[in-house]
């Protein structure tokens, strides 16, 4: 059976994941390095490719990305699945945003599929593992 004080937790820590998402994507890391992991370990899978190992390497890693987006731009998410229980949790969906970026005149809109893993570290929840890559235009059906 589910533990639903995990879920009813993890569904209000949800606002403050896109708070944190939202300030990222004007360019401030801190919020977000604020929920990640630091008694576990930590992966971040980028929608660039490759993989970063570590929470040491993690946090650096989202510091140095966030650096590239500019005051304005805009976050929100789409949660297709989410759960929580036996402290761990996670969400699924697509992260939409619109971003200034350095060099680009116009903002840049970028929709992520994400999937995010987090475990309680003491009482609060941390994010363990983060998978994001770029959405492909839909493949036309086959007749």
């Amino acid at each position: 059976m589910p533990d639903t004080d995990d879920l009813a937790h993890f569904e209000r820590f949800m606002k403050q994941r896109e708070e944190a998402a939202q300030a990222y994507v004007c360019g401030d890391a801190a919020p977000l390095g604020a929920l990640l992991a630091r008694t576990s370990d930590a992966t971040f899978f980028g929608p660039g490719g490759g993989h970063v190992h570590g929470t040491g390497e993690v946090a650096t890693r989202y510091t140095r990305d966030a650096a590239s987006f500019g005051k304005g731009s805009e976050s929100s998410f789409e949660i297709f699945q989410m759960a929580a229980s036996d402290g761990m949790a996670y969400w699924v969906g697509i992260q939409h945003a619109r971003v200034n970026m350095e060099g680009k005149r116009e903002p840049v809109p970028m929709d992520l599929r994400i999937t995010e893993v987090f475990r309680r570290e003491g009482s609060d929840w941390k994010l363990v593992h983060r998978h994001a890559d770029g959405m492909a235009k839909e493949a036309p059906k086959k007749k």
